[in-house]
Order: C-alpha cells, then sequence, then structure tokens
C-alpha cells in the first residue's frame, strides 16, 4: 500500500489533513503528488510534508494508482472534464467533494471508473474525523481497503451500501461538528451570565464535551444509559434535562437535521448537471 502513488487534485485544507495524516503513518512522502494551481499552498505542503506538488493537474495523476478529487464542488465538473484524457485506465478515483453523485462524476470522467465517495467532516484537521465511504460498482475489495486506508488516516471510517444514504452522513457528520460547536457557544455563553469568565466558560465547556465524546467512544452502552447515569433524580442534571425536553430539543435536532439532508439533496442535483 505504501509504494502507490496518491495523487490529490487540491491541495485545501482536508487534502492537507489527509496528506498529515498518511505521513504521520509512515506513508512514503515521495508516493504522495498534490496538485494545485496556488503555488504559497503548494510549497507550504512541500515544505512541512516532503511530498511532490504540481500545478498541472494532467502530470499529477500520469502514474497514480489513486486520484483524490479535492476540489470545491463547483468546480469538479470542469477538473474532471480537463482530467478525462489523462486518468490511467485502472486508478482508482476518490471523491470527497459534497454533493457530488457517482453518476455525474463518472459521465464527466468518461469511461468505467472505479470511484469511492467519501463525506469527511473538519475534525479530520486534527486526525479525529468521521467519515462515510461509498463504493460505486465495480469497485473490488481491495479498493475498498485502500480507500478506507487513506480515510482512517484522518479518523474513523463507515461505509453505507445506498448512496442516498451520503446525505444523512452529511446530517450527521458531515455537518455536525457546527452543531456541537453552536451547542458549545450557547452554554459558554450561559456560563458567562452566571459569573463566569469567558476563558473559563469556554474551557469547561469544550474539555466537558470532549469527555462526554471519548466516555462514549470506550463505553458501548447505549447513549440514553450513559445519560441516564448522569441524571440523578431530583438532581441538577435532571432540572436542565427536563428544561431541554421541555423546549423540544429532540424535535429541534430532528428537523435540522433534516433540513441539512435536504439541502445536500438540492446541492447535490444542481452541481450534478
Amino acid at each position: 500500500m505504501n509504494s502507490l502513488n496518491i495523487a490529490f487534485i487540491g491541495g485545501g485544507n482536508m487534502a492537507r489533513s489527509i496528506v498529515g495524516g498518511l505521513v504521520k503513518q509512515d506513508y512514503r512522502p515521495e508516493n504522495i503528488c498534490v496538485s494545485d494551481p496556488n503555488p504559497p499552498k503548494l510549497e507550504a505542503l512541500a515544505a512541512d510534508f516532503g511530498i511532490r506538488v504540481n500545478s498541472d493537474n494532467t502530470l499529477t495523476v500520469a502514474e497514480a494508482a489513486v486520484v483524490i478529487l479535492a476540489v470545491k464542488p463547483q468546480a469538479m465538473k470542469a477538473v474532471c472534464l480537463a482530467l478525462r484524457p489523462h486518468l490511467p485506465a485502472s486508478a482508482l478515483i476518490i471523491s470527497i467533494a459534497a454533493g457530488i453523485s457517482c453518476t455525474s462524476i463518472s459521465q464527466w470522467l468518461g469511461a468505467e471508473r472505479h470511484l469511492v465517495r467519501c463525506m469527511p467532516n473538519t475534525p479530520a484537521l486534527v486526525q479525529m474525523g468521521a467519515s462515510g465511504l461509498f463504493a460505486a460498482a465495480g469497485v473490488t475489495a481491495a479498493e475498498k481497503a485502500m480507500a478506507e486506508h487513506i480515510m482512517a488516516a484522518v479518523g474513523t471510517v463507515a461505509w453505507v451500501q445506498d448512496e442516498d444514504l451520503l446525505h444523512a452522513v452529511t446530517a450527521v457528520s458531515g455537518s455536525g461538528p457546527a452543531y456541537f460547536f453552536l451547542f458549545l457557544e450557547a452554554m459558554a455563553q450561559a456560563g458567562v451570565q452566571q459569573g463566569l469568565d469567558p476563558a473559563t466558560a469556554r474551557h469547561l465547556a469544550v474539555q466537558t464535551a470532549a469527555g462526554a465524546a471519548r466516555l462514549a467512544q470506550a463505553d458501548n452502552t447505549e447513549l440514553a444509559e450513559l445519560r441516564r447515569r448522569v441524571t440523578s433524580p431530583g438532581g441538577t442534571t435532571e432540572k436542565a434535562i427536563a428544561a431541554f425536553e421541555q423546549r423540544h430539543l429532540r424535535e429541534t435536532v430532528d428537523i435540522a437535521m433534516q433540513a441539512c439532508a435536504n439541502r445536500s439533496r438540492e446541492l447535490a442535483e444542481l452541481l450534478g448537471r
């Protein structure tokens, strides 16, 4: 695996995080090449990770076994059409662009491509990401293992069997970090209103979230049971949980996540034309 050439089209934050994760896992830097039109970005990637860089997409993919499309969804069609004559026929294509379907990418790239779609999230920047993956028809077990190995460099990986479920993945994990940032923001603000200084309120809120998540990771107990264990009858936590329930927190979360998934579908239709 470490001897395979991996080409990144696009050198933004997500590509940088994957490159960094691979290098930390002792992937050979000389087998990684990133293409981007921004020279300072390429210089920084080369200096930080010792990888190869190029401003020409076609040269970057020439000998690639894996091509990771890490460009913005709005640019995907133009990038794919330009790459079409230059992609090695056997290359595994991994798209991390939100909303662009396998059907659209295949049409733009031409021929029958072995294609995996990935929905990562921003905690990948600190190797704590959660990525949803879907393998299009024709992708082999070995190629799935290859895609999983690459994305596992920045966090955990979960496969879905139906491409449409990537919209749900977007609602849960793709956009999910923003939900927690909002909740942390609200917690910190409430702490300040109750007398804590802003720095202390932020620190306590963030560390509490990190600790709760780590506890949930370490214990396979149902989330509802973990909540109940903290919620003593007649205690302080019970009062807070009751207030959340009375104000329909669950319904609000459900509505918000459905709105997210619906927008993901709308963008897929719009950008896939």
